[in-house]
């Protein structure tokens, strides 16, 4: 049922829908983590949830509109690393998920659709720039070796995001260039 509601044609947009569903699947566990790592405190991790929505629908809007359906997963994962950078603060290192906001973007539209993976990487690099300083006090406190358990955290969960979405991309790359060997072979025998 799962794997119905992720699939989709276009490889990117299948990739997306993919990713989407694992950040969304992976959101529950996000208090769990904080309760065995961090602190027995998590009430500020309930608010995470918020964005959950946003990442499952991104199939279903992808459906309608395959560039609004990729579009919508970096725009939620940026919404969610806002929400998170003034519920946990910017000790927390959870702006780290930037990162993999703007790769998204960069990989999910084609060289033709450039201009709209660079303006919501541009997007998740200027929300960087512009809020660090500016979330104020976070709603969750911890102390210093508190808030470096949850950046390790953060760190850990960013870096396999990334880490996930490049071997999907690069899936793709590979199928890409089997069936471009695949049609040289075929016009040359």
């Amino acid at each position: 049922m799962v794997r119905a509601y992720a699939h989709h044609p276009d490889p990117r947009v299948a990739a997306a829908n993919m990713t989407s569903l694992l950040v969304a699947s992976n959101q529950p566990f996000y208090p769990l983590y904080l309760f065995w790592l961090v602190s027995a405190d998590v009430t500020a991790a309930w608010f995470t949830f918020l964005s959950t929505p946003f990442f499952l629908a991104v199939p279903a809007v992808a459906r309608r509109n395959s560039v609004a359906g990729r579009a919508l997963l970096p725009l939620a994962g940026i919404g969610n690393t806002m929400l998170s950078a003034w519920l946990f603060g910017t000790a927390s290192a959870v702006e780290i998920f930037l990162v993999p906001c703007g790769v998204i973007a960069l990989l999910v539209f084609r060289p033709r659709e450039r201009v709209i993976g660079l303006a919501l990487a541009a997007i998740a690099f200027g929300i960087f720039l512009l809020l660090h300083e500016a979330y104020g006090q976070p709603l969750a406190r911890y102390d210093a070796v508190q808030y470096a358990a949850l950046a390790r955290l953060n760190l850990l969960s960013a870096g396999m995001l990334t880490a996930f979405v490049a071997i999907l991309f690069s899936g793709i790359l590979a199928q890409t260039e089997r069936s471009a060997d695949a049609a040289r072979h075929e016009k040359t025998g």
